[in-house]
Protein backbone atom coordinates (compact mmCIF):
# COMPACT_ATOMS: atom_id res chain seq x y z
CA UNK A 1 0.00 0.00 0.00
CA UNK A 2 1.31 3.40 -0.91
CA UNK A 3 -0.54 5.68 1.51
CA UNK A 4 1.92 7.36 3.77
CA UNK A 5 0.34 10.67 4.60
CA UNK A 6 3.37 11.83 6.54
CA UNK A 7 6.72 13.41 5.87
CA UNK A 8 9.05 11.50 3.61
CA UNK A 9 11.51 14.27 4.19
CA UNK A 10 11.59 13.40 7.86
CA UNK A 11 12.68 9.88 7.08
CA UNK A 12 15.36 10.96 4.68
CA UNK A 13 17.28 12.16 7.74
CA UNK A 14 16.33 9.38 10.16
CA UNK A 15 18.96 6.89 9.09
CA UNK A 16 21.65 9.50 9.55
CA UNK A 17 20.98 10.41 13.14
CA UNK A 18 23.51 8.07 14.69
CA UNK A 19 26.32 9.07 12.34
CA UNK A 20 25.44 12.73 12.68
CA UNK A 21 25.62 12.47 16.46
CA UNK A 22 29.06 10.90 16.21
CA UNK A 23 30.26 13.45 13.69
CA UNK A 24 28.98 16.37 15.75
CA UNK A 25 31.02 15.15 18.68
CA UNK A 26 34.26 14.59 16.77
CA UNK A 27 34.45 17.33 14.14
CA UNK A 28 35.57 20.89 14.68
CA UNK A 29 33.01 23.65 14.41
CA UNK A 30 33.29 25.92 11.37
CA UNK A 31 34.51 29.42 12.09
CA UNK A 32 31.69 31.20 10.24
CA UNK A 33 28.23 30.58 8.88
CA UNK A 34 28.17 30.26 5.09
CA UNK A 35 26.71 28.16 2.31
CA UNK A 36 30.21 26.87 1.54
CA UNK A 37 30.75 25.62 5.07
CA UNK A 38 27.21 24.29 5.08
CA UNK A 39 27.77 22.21 1.97
CA UNK A 40 30.82 20.54 3.48
CA UNK A 41 28.90 19.71 6.63
CA UNK A 42 25.81 18.54 4.77
CA UNK A 43 27.88 16.23 2.58
CA UNK A 44 29.65 14.91 5.66
CA UNK A 45 26.49 14.23 7.63
CA UNK A 46 23.90 13.57 4.95
CA UNK A 47 25.51 11.14 2.51
CA UNK A 48 26.77 8.32 4.70
CA UNK A 49 23.51 6.37 4.87
CA UNK A 50 21.64 7.34 1.72
CA UNK A 51 22.02 9.29 -1.46
CA UNK A 52 22.93 12.89 -0.75
CA UNK A 53 19.83 15.14 -0.84
CA UNK A 54 20.75 17.89 -3.27
CA UNK A 55 19.12 21.24 -2.40
CA UNK A 56 18.05 21.65 -6.04
CA UNK A 57 15.67 18.70 -5.70
CA UNK A 58 13.02 20.72 -3.85
CA UNK A 59 11.88 24.36 -3.68
CA UNK A 60 13.25 26.63 -0.99
CA UNK A 61 9.81 27.00 0.62
CA UNK A 62 9.57 23.27 1.30
CA UNK A 63 13.07 23.14 2.74
CA UNK A 64 12.30 26.12 4.96
CA UNK A 65 8.81 25.26 6.16
CA UNK A 66 8.90 21.48 6.29
CA UNK A 67 12.15 19.61 5.83
CA UNK A 68 14.60 21.64 7.89
CA UNK A 69 12.31 22.10 10.92
CA UNK A 70 11.58 18.37 10.98
CA UNK A 71 15.22 17.57 10.38
CA UNK A 72 15.94 19.57 13.52
CA UNK A 73 13.82 17.17 15.55
CA UNK A 74 16.26 14.41 14.68
CA UNK A 75 19.04 16.44 16.25
CA UNK A 76 17.06 17.27 19.38
CA UNK A 77 16.28 20.79 18.20
CA UNK A 78 12.75 21.89 19.17
CA UNK A 79 10.97 25.13 19.91
CA UNK A 80 9.76 23.66 23.19
CA UNK A 81 9.53 20.42 25.13
CA UNK A 82 5.83 20.35 24.26
CA UNK A 83 6.76 20.27 20.59
CA UNK A 84 8.91 17.20 21.25
CA UNK A 85 6.25 15.43 23.31
CA UNK A 86 3.71 15.97 20.54
CA UNK A 87 5.84 13.72 18.33
CA UNK A 88 4.97 10.72 20.50
CA UNK A 89 1.60 8.99 20.30
CA UNK A 90 -0.23 8.28 23.53
CA UNK A 91 -0.14 4.54 22.91
CA UNK A 92 2.27 1.67 22.39
CA UNK A 93 3.47 3.30 19.20
CA UNK A 94 4.68 6.31 21.16
CA UNK A 95 6.55 4.04 23.55
CA UNK A 96 8.23 2.29 20.61
CA UNK A 97 9.39 5.60 19.16
CA UNK A 98 10.65 6.83 22.53
CA UNK A 99 12.64 3.64 22.98
CA UNK A 100 14.14 4.06 19.52
CA UNK A 101 15.87 7.30 20.52
CA UNK A 102 14.75 8.90 17.29
CA UNK A 103 13.97 12.26 18.91
CA UNK A 104 16.76 13.15 21.38
CA UNK A 105 15.76 15.09 24.48
CA UNK A 106 18.73 17.45 24.06
CA UNK A 107 20.56 18.84 21.01
CA UNK A 108 23.08 16.48 19.45
CA UNK A 109 24.28 19.02 16.90
CA UNK A 110 25.93 22.30 17.84
CA UNK A 111 24.13 25.48 16.84
CA UNK A 112 26.82 26.73 14.43
CA UNK A 113 26.94 23.47 12.49
CA UNK A 114 23.15 23.42 12.30
CA UNK A 115 23.05 27.04 11.15
CA UNK A 116 25.55 26.28 8.39
CA UNK A 117 23.56 23.31 7.11
CA UNK A 118 20.39 25.41 7.02
CA UNK A 119 22.25 28.23 5.29
CA UNK A 120 23.45 25.86 2.57
CA UNK A 121 20.01 24.48 1.74
CA UNK A 122 18.22 27.82 1.89
CA UNK A 123 20.87 29.49 -0.26
CA UNK A 124 21.14 26.80 -2.92
CA UNK A 125 17.52 25.63 -3.14
CA UNK A 126 15.59 27.13 -6.08
CA UNK A 127 12.30 28.96 -5.80
CA UNK A 128 10.76 26.29 -8.05
CA UNK A 129 11.93 23.15 -9.81
CA UNK A 130 11.83 22.11 -13.46
CA UNK A 131 8.56 20.71 -14.81
CA UNK A 132 7.83 18.60 -17.88
CA UNK A 133 5.29 19.82 -20.39
CA UNK A 134 1.86 18.32 -19.63
CA UNK A 135 1.46 14.77 -20.88
CA UNK A 136 -0.33 14.77 -24.22
CA UNK A 137 -3.35 12.51 -23.85
CA UNK A 138 -4.84 11.80 -27.27
CA UNK A 139 -8.29 10.89 -26.00
CA UNK A 140 -10.32 8.00 -24.64
CA UNK A 141 -9.06 4.52 -25.37
CA UNK A 142 -11.40 2.31 -27.38
CA UNK A 143 -9.63 -0.73 -25.99
CA UNK A 144 -11.43 -0.68 -22.64
CA UNK A 145 -15.08 -0.66 -21.63
CA UNK A 146 -15.75 0.93 -18.25
CA UNK A 147 -17.84 -1.16 -15.84
CA UNK A 148 -19.14 0.53 -12.68
CA UNK A 149 -20.77 -1.38 -9.79
CA UNK A 150 -24.28 -0.49 -8.67
CA UNK A 151 -23.05 -0.68 -5.08
CA UNK A 152 -22.12 2.82 -3.98
CA UNK A 153 -20.40 4.08 -0.83
CA UNK A 154 -20.65 7.32 1.12
CA UNK A 155 -16.90 7.85 1.24
CA UNK A 156 -14.84 5.93 -1.33
CA UNK A 157 -11.96 4.55 0.74
CA UNK A 158 -10.69 1.59 -1.23
CA UNK A 159 -7.35 0.21 -0.05
CA UNK A 160 -7.52 -3.11 -1.91
CA UNK A 161 -8.84 -4.05 -5.35
CA UNK A 162 -7.84 -7.45 -6.61
CA UNK A 163 -9.11 -9.99 -9.12
CA UNK A 164 -9.45 -13.61 -8.05
CA UNK A 165 -8.80 -16.70 -10.12
CA UNK A 166 -12.54 -17.41 -9.96
CA UNK A 167 -13.33 -14.14 -11.74
CA UNK A 168 -14.56 -12.28 -8.66
CA UNK A 169 -13.09 -9.12 -7.15
CA UNK A 170 -11.89 -8.49 -3.60
CA UNK A 171 -12.35 -4.97 -2.24
CA UNK A 172 -11.01 -3.59 1.03
CA UNK A 173 -12.40 -0.33 2.43
CA UNK A 174 -10.68 1.66 5.18
CA UNK A 175 -13.64 3.87 6.13
CA UNK A 176 -16.14 1.04 6.64
CA UNK A 177 -13.44 -1.36 7.88
CA UNK A 178 -14.72 -3.99 5.51
CA UNK A 179 -13.50 -6.74 3.21
CA UNK A 180 -15.91 -7.61 0.40
CA UNK A 181 -16.21 -9.87 -2.61
CA UNK A 182 -17.96 -8.82 -5.81
CA UNK A 183 -19.12 -11.05 -8.64
CA UNK A 184 -17.91 -10.95 -12.22
CA UNK A 185 -20.99 -8.81 -12.92
CA UNK A 186 -19.92 -6.47 -10.09
CA UNK A 187 -22.70 -7.46 -7.73
CA UNK A 188 -21.91 -7.69 -4.02
CA UNK A 189 -21.54 -11.34 -3.00
CA UNK A 190 -20.48 -10.98 0.62
CA UNK A 191 -18.87 -8.56 3.02
CA UNK A 192 -17.43 -8.67 6.51
CA UNK A 193 -15.80 -6.46 9.09
CA UNK A 194 -12.05 -6.42 9.58
CA UNK A 195 -9.70 -4.08 11.43
CA UNK A 196 -9.01 -0.91 9.51
CA UNK A 197 -7.22 -1.17 6.18
CA UNK A 198 -7.55 -4.51 4.37
CA UNK A 199 -4.77 -3.91 1.87
CA UNK A 200 -3.49 -7.13 0.30
CA UNK A 201 -4.53 -10.71 -0.38
CA UNK A 202 -2.68 -13.75 -1.60
CA UNK A 203 -3.87 -17.31 -2.04
CA UNK A 204 -1.96 -20.52 -1.38
CA UNK A 205 -3.59 -23.88 -2.03
CA UNK A 206 -7.06 -23.52 -0.51
CA UNK A 207 -6.14 -20.75 1.93
CA UNK A 208 -6.80 -17.04 1.51
CA UNK A 209 -4.37 -14.75 3.33
CA UNK A 210 -5.46 -11.19 4.13
CA UNK A 211 -3.10 -8.39 5.16
CA UNK A 212 -4.73 -5.72 7.35
CA UNK A 213 -2.92 -2.51 8.26
CA UNK A 214 -4.78 -2.05 11.54
CA UNK A 215 -4.70 1.71 11.06
CA UNK A 216 -5.05 3.61 7.84
CA UNK A 217 -3.72 6.72 9.55
CA UNK A 218 0.01 6.84 10.28
CA UNK A 219 0.95 5.16 13.55
CA UNK A 220 3.76 3.16 15.09
CA UNK A 221 1.30 1.15 17.15
CA UNK A 222 1.49 -2.56 16.23
CA UNK A 223 -2.18 -2.94 15.26
CA UNK A 224 -1.75 -4.81 11.98
CA UNK A 225 -2.52 -8.48 11.45
CA UNK A 226 -2.25 -11.27 8.92
CA UNK A 227 -5.50 -13.26 8.77
CA UNK A 228 -6.28 -16.51 6.97
CA UNK A 229 -9.36 -18.37 5.78
CA UNK A 230 -9.14 -21.98 4.68
CA UNK A 231 -11.76 -23.55 2.46
CA UNK A 232 -14.12 -20.56 2.69
CA UNK A 233 -14.15 -20.96 6.44
CA UNK A 234 -13.97 -18.18 9.04
CA UNK A 235 -10.86 -16.05 9.36
CA UNK A 236 -8.28 -16.73 12.03
CA UNK A 237 -5.34 -14.48 12.93
CA UNK A 238 -2.04 -16.36 13.20
CA UNK A 239 0.16 -13.24 13.04
CA UNK A 240 -0.51 -10.10 15.08
CA UNK A 241 1.25 -7.00 16.41
CA UNK A 242 2.53 -5.71 13.08
CA UNK A 243 3.34 -2.07 12.32
CA UNK A 244 1.06 -1.11 9.45
CA UNK A 245 1.71 -4.12 7.20
CA UNK A 246 1.03 -3.32 3.54
CA UNK A 247 2.23 -6.35 1.57
CA UNK A 248 2.92 -10.05 2.14
CA UNK A 249 4.47 -12.88 0.15
CA UNK A 250 4.56 -16.61 0.86
CA UNK A 251 7.28 -19.19 0.18
CA UNK A 252 8.99 -22.13 1.86
CA UNK A 253 12.19 -20.25 2.61
CA UNK A 254 13.81 -22.85 4.86
CA UNK A 255 12.66 -25.78 2.71
CA UNK A 256 10.97 -27.60 5.57
CA UNK A 257 7.67 -28.12 3.75
CA UNK A 258 5.84 -25.21 5.39
CA UNK A 259 5.24 -21.80 3.84
CA UNK A 260 6.83 -18.84 5.57
CA UNK A 261 5.47 -15.29 5.35
CA UNK A 262 7.32 -12.15 4.32
CA UNK A 263 5.75 -8.93 5.61
CA UNK A 264 6.34 -5.30 4.67
CA UNK A 265 5.70 -3.40 7.91
CA UNK A 266 5.60 0.10 6.51
CA UNK A 267 5.12 1.70 9.93
CA UNK A 268 5.48 5.41 10.51
CA UNK A 269 8.66 6.45 12.32
CA UNK A 270 9.65 2.83 12.83
CA UNK A 271 8.93 -0.32 10.84
CA UNK A 272 10.61 -3.35 9.28
CA UNK A 273 10.82 -5.95 6.59
CA UNK A 274 10.12 -9.10 8.58
CA UNK A 275 10.12 -12.83 7.89
CA UNK A 276 7.72 -15.01 9.86
CA UNK A 277 9.09 -18.53 9.92
CA UNK A 278 6.45 -21.25 10.04
CA UNK A 279 6.82 -23.58 13.02
CA UNK A 280 3.66 -25.54 12.22
CA UNK A 281 0.18 -25.43 13.75
CA UNK A 282 -0.26 -21.72 12.95
CA UNK A 283 2.80 -20.76 14.98
CA UNK A 284 5.34 -18.33 13.51
CA UNK A 285 8.65 -16.94 14.73
CA UNK A 286 9.38 -13.39 13.62
CA UNK A 287 12.79 -12.50 12.21
CA UNK A 288 13.49 -8.88 11.31
CA UNK A 289 15.47 -8.69 8.08
CA UNK A 290 15.77 -4.90 7.91
CA UNK A 291 14.66 -2.68 10.79
CA UNK A 292 13.67 0.41 8.82
CA UNK A 293 10.28 1.95 7.97
CA UNK A 294 9.03 2.19 4.42
CA UNK A 295 9.02 -1.40 3.11
CA UNK A 296 6.23 -1.26 0.56
CA UNK A 297 6.57 -4.31 -1.71
CA UNK A 298 8.65 -7.48 -1.36
CA UNK A 299 8.69 -10.65 -3.43
CA UNK A 300 10.27 -14.08 -3.18
CA UNK A 301 12.37 -14.80 -6.26
CA UNK A 302 15.44 -16.94 -6.93
CA UNK A 303 17.58 -14.02 -8.07
CA UNK A 304 20.86 -15.93 -8.47
CA UNK A 305 19.57 -19.31 -9.69
CA UNK A 306 20.97 -21.27 -6.75
CA UNK A 307 17.70 -23.00 -5.95
CA UNK A 308 16.99 -20.89 -2.85
CA UNK A 309 14.28 -18.27 -2.58
CA UNK A 310 15.79 -14.80 -2.29
CA UNK A 311 13.88 -11.62 -1.54
CA UNK A 312 13.68 -8.42 -3.57
CA UNK A 313 12.13 -5.45 -1.79
CA UNK A 314 11.31 -1.79 -2.35
CA UNK A 315 11.94 0.65 0.49
CA UNK A 316 10.11 3.89 -0.14
CA UNK A 317 11.13 6.08 2.79
CA UNK A 318 14.40 7.64 3.86
CA UNK A 319 17.03 5.43 2.27
CA UNK A 320 14.94 4.79 -0.85
CA UNK A 321 15.89 1.94 -3.10
CA UNK A 322 15.45 -1.67 -4.14
CA UNK A 323 17.38 -4.36 -2.31
CA UNK A 324 18.01 -8.04 -2.89
CA UNK A 325 18.26 -10.23 0.19
CA UNK A 326 20.23 -13.27 -0.93
CA UNK A 327 19.24 -16.48 0.83
CA UNK A 328 22.25 -17.98 2.63
CA UNK A 329 20.27 -20.87 4.09
CA UNK A 330 18.80 -21.39 7.57
CA UNK A 331 16.72 -18.18 7.17
CA UNK A 332 19.87 -16.06 6.95
CA UNK A 333 20.14 -13.39 4.26
CA UNK A 334 22.71 -11.00 2.82
CA UNK A 335 21.31 -7.61 1.83
CA UNK A 336 22.56 -5.90 -1.33
CA UNK A 337 21.26 -2.65 -2.79
CA UNK A 338 20.72 -2.90 -6.54
CA UNK A 339 18.93 0.40 -7.19
CA UNK A 340 19.40 3.54 -5.13
CA UNK A 341 17.12 6.56 -5.32
CA UNK A 342 17.29 10.05 -3.82
CA UNK A 343 15.30 10.60 -0.61
CA UNK A 344 12.73 12.69 -2.48
CA UNK A 345 12.10 10.02 -5.15
CA UNK A 346 8.65 9.06 -3.87
CA UNK A 347 8.78 5.37 -4.74
CA UNK A 348 5.26 3.94 -4.84
CA UNK A 349 5.27 0.50 -6.53
CA UNK A 350 7.42 -2.10 -8.23
CA UNK A 351 7.09 -5.51 -9.82
CA UNK A 352 9.63 -8.12 -10.86
CA UNK A 353 9.20 -9.95 -14.16
CA UNK A 354 11.15 -10.90 -17.28
CA UNK A 355 9.76 -8.04 -19.32
CA UNK A 356 12.18 -8.30 -22.26
CA UNK A 357 12.05 -12.11 -22.42
CA UNK A 358 15.80 -12.67 -22.12
CA UNK A 359 15.57 -15.07 -19.18
CA UNK A 360 16.44 -12.49 -16.51
CA UNK A 361 14.12 -10.78 -14.03
CA UNK A 362 13.61 -7.08 -14.70
CA UNK A 363 12.05 -4.33 -12.58
CA UNK A 364 9.01 -2.17 -13.35
CA UNK A 365 8.97 0.75 -10.91
CA UNK A 366 6.83 3.82 -10.29
CA UNK A 367 7.74 7.02 -8.49
CA UNK A 368 4.92 9.35 -7.59
CA UNK A 369 4.28 9.70 -3.88
CA UNK A 370 3.52 13.33 -3.09
CA UNK A 371 1.83 13.18 0.32
CA UNK A 372 4.73 14.41 2.39
CA UNK A 373 4.11 18.15 2.17
CA UNK A 374 2.06 20.41 -0.07
CA UNK A 375 2.28 18.47 -3.35
CA UNK A 376 4.43 19.82 -6.13
CA UNK A 377 4.96 18.35 -9.58
CA UNK A 378 8.26 16.51 -9.81
CA UNK A 379 9.93 15.78 -13.16
CA UNK A 380 11.26 12.40 -12.04
CA UNK A 381 7.81 11.03 -11.26
CA UNK A 382 6.68 8.37 -13.69
CA UNK A 383 7.06 4.76 -14.82
CA UNK A 384 10.51 3.19 -15.09
CA UNK A 385 11.73 -0.07 -16.59
CA UNK A 386 15.07 -1.39 -15.35
CA UNK A 387 16.43 -4.37 -17.28
CA UNK A 388 18.71 -7.02 -15.79
CA UNK A 389 22.03 -7.84 -17.47
CA UNK A 390 21.96 -11.35 -15.99
CA UNK A 391 24.08 -10.50 -12.95
CA UNK A 392 21.41 -8.46 -11.16
CA UNK A 393 22.84 -5.21 -12.46
CA UNK A 394 19.86 -3.13 -13.51
CA UNK A 395 19.90 -0.44 -16.19
CA UNK A 396 17.17 2.12 -16.80
CA UNK A 397 15.91 1.39 -20.30
CA UNK A 398 12.56 3.17 -20.26
CA UNK A 399 11.04 6.18 -18.51
CA UNK A 400 7.53 7.51 -19.09
CA UNK A 401 6.90 10.77 -17.20
CA UNK A 402 3.66 10.66 -15.21
CA UNK A 403 2.96 13.01 -12.33
CA UNK A 404 2.14 11.11 -9.16
CA UNK A 405 2.49 7.62 -10.66
CA UNK A 406 1.29 5.01 -8.16
CA UNK A 407 1.09 1.68 -9.98
CA UNK A 408 1.82 0.28 -13.43
CA UNK A 409 1.19 -2.89 -15.41
CA UNK A 410 3.22 -3.83 -18.47
CA UNK A 411 1.36 -6.23 -20.76
CA UNK A 412 0.42 -6.69 -24.40
CA UNK A 413 -3.05 -5.30 -23.79
CA UNK A 414 -4.00 -4.87 -27.46
CA UNK A 415 -2.51 -8.23 -28.53
CA UNK A 416 -0.39 -6.73 -31.29
CA UNK A 417 2.85 -8.37 -30.18
CA UNK A 418 4.43 -5.59 -28.11
CA UNK A 419 4.06 -4.51 -24.51
CA UNK A 420 1.90 -1.58 -23.51
CA UNK A 421 1.74 0.06 -20.08
CA UNK A 422 -1.30 0.93 -17.99
CA UNK A 423 -0.65 3.28 -15.07
CA UNK A 424 -2.56 5.13 -12.38
CA UNK A 425 -1.63 8.40 -10.71
CA UNK A 426 -2.77 9.36 -7.23
CA UNK A 427 -1.21 12.80 -7.59
CA UNK A 428 -1.84 13.93 -11.17
CA UNK A 429 -1.60 17.52 -12.30
CA UNK A 430 -5.08 18.40 -11.06
CA UNK A 431 -4.94 21.93 -12.47
CA UNK A 432 -3.69 21.27 -16.02
CA UNK A 433 -4.02 17.57 -16.73
CA UNK A 434 -6.35 15.70 -14.32
CA UNK A 435 -7.03 12.98 -16.89
CA UNK A 436 -3.55 11.58 -16.28
CA UNK A 437 -5.05 9.92 -13.20
CA UNK A 438 -5.18 6.86 -15.47
CA UNK A 439 -3.12 6.50 -18.61
CA UNK A 440 -2.95 3.70 -21.14
CA UNK A 441 0.40 4.01 -22.90
CA UNK A 442 -0.07 2.18 -26.19
CA UNK A 443 3.19 0.91 -27.65
CA UNK A 444 3.39 1.98 -31.30
CA UNK A 445 6.93 0.82 -31.98
CA UNK A 446 9.49 3.43 -31.04
CA UNK A 447 7.25 5.45 -28.74
CA UNK A 448 3.92 5.44 -26.89
CA UNK A 449 0.58 7.15 -27.37
CA UNK A 450 -1.30 8.08 -24.20
CA UNK A 451 -5.02 7.44 -23.72
CA UNK A 452 -7.40 7.51 -20.77
CA UNK A 453 -11.09 6.66 -20.20
CA UNK A 454 -14.17 8.86 -20.07
CA UNK A 455 -14.96 8.45 -16.37
CA UNK A 456 -11.36 8.83 -15.23
CA UNK A 457 -12.12 11.67 -12.79
CA UNK A 458 -15.13 10.01 -11.19
CA UNK A 459 -12.76 8.50 -8.65
CA UNK A 460 -9.27 8.96 -7.28
CA UNK A 461 -7.43 5.80 -8.25
CA UNK A 462 -5.01 4.50 -5.66
CA UNK A 463 -4.80 0.74 -6.29
CA UNK A 464 -4.90 -1.35 -9.45
CA UNK A 465 -4.80 -4.99 -10.44
CA UNK A 466 -4.62 -6.76 -13.80
CA UNK A 467 -5.84 -10.17 -14.93
CA UNK A 468 -7.94 -11.80 -17.61
CA UNK A 469 -10.80 -11.97 -15.16
CA UNK A 470 -13.49 -12.75 -17.76
CA UNK A 471 -11.29 -15.43 -19.36
CA UNK A 472 -11.63 -14.20 -22.92
CA UNK A 473 -7.90 -14.06 -23.67
CA UNK A 474 -6.99 -10.44 -22.92
CA UNK A 475 -5.93 -8.54 -19.81
CA UNK A 476 -8.50 -6.52 -17.86
CA UNK A 477 -7.96 -3.96 -15.10
CA UNK A 478 -9.62 -3.06 -11.82
CA UNK A 479 -9.03 0.35 -10.22
CA UNK A 480 -9.90 1.25 -6.62
CA UNK A 481 -10.85 4.79 -5.55
CA UNK A 482 -9.82 6.63 -2.40
CA UNK A 483 -11.46 10.06 -2.03
CA UNK A 484 -8.48 11.66 -0.34
CA UNK A 485 -8.22 15.45 -0.37
CA UNK A 486 -6.74 16.76 -3.61
CA UNK A 487 -4.63 19.91 -3.70
CA UNK A 488 -5.17 22.45 -5.08
CA UNK A 489 -8.88 22.24 -4.29
CA UNK A 490 -10.72 22.28 -7.60
CA UNK A 491 -13.94 20.46 -6.74
CA UNK A 492 -12.87 16.90 -7.49
CA UNK A 493 -13.69 15.65 -3.98
CA UNK A 494 -17.33 16.67 -4.44
CA UNK A 495 -17.56 14.57 -7.61
CA UNK A 496 -15.97 11.55 -5.95
CA UNK A 497 -18.35 11.73 -3.00
CA UNK A 498 -21.41 12.25 -5.21
CA UNK A 499 -20.51 9.34 -7.47
CA UNK A 500 -19.64 7.10 -4.51
CA UNK A 501 -17.76 4.65 -6.74
CA UNK A 502 -15.55 2.18 -4.84
CA UNK A 503 -13.96 0.70 -7.96
CA UNK A 504 -14.25 0.35 -11.72
CA UNK A 505 -13.34 -2.47 -14.08
CA UNK A 506 -11.76 -1.62 -17.40
CA UNK A 507 -12.81 -4.60 -19.48
CA UNK A 508 -10.47 -5.21 -22.38
CA UNK A 509 -12.32 -5.38 -25.70
CA UNK A 510 -9.49 -6.95 -27.73
CA UNK A 511 -11.43 -10.23 -27.74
Amino acid sequence: MQLRNFGLSIFMITALVASCKRNSETNQQPESISAENGEKLARLYCASCHQFPEPEMLPKKIWSQTILPRMGYMYGIYNSETERQNLFENNQGGAIVKASGLFPDAPTLDSITWANIQKYYLTKAPDSIFQHSPLKIIGESKLFKTLIPDQKVNVPSTTLAKFTSEGTIYIGDAFTKSFSEFSKDLGLLKTGNVPEGAVWTTTSKDTLWLTVMGSFSPTDAPLGVIAKSTGNGPFSVPIKNLQRPVHTSLADVDQDGDEDILVCEFGKWTGALSLHVNQGEDTYVKKVLHAKPGAIKAYFRDMNADGLMDIIALFAQADEGIDIFYNLGNTNFRRERVLEFPPSMGGSFFNVQDYNHDGHLDILFTAGDNADYYPILKPWHGVYLYTNNGSNVFKKTRFLPLNGAYNAVMEDFDLDGDQDIAAISFFPDWAQNPKEAFVFFENIGTTYQAYTFKEVNWGRWVVMDAMDYDRDGDTDLVLGSLAFEALPKLGFEKVWMEKGIPFVVLENQSR
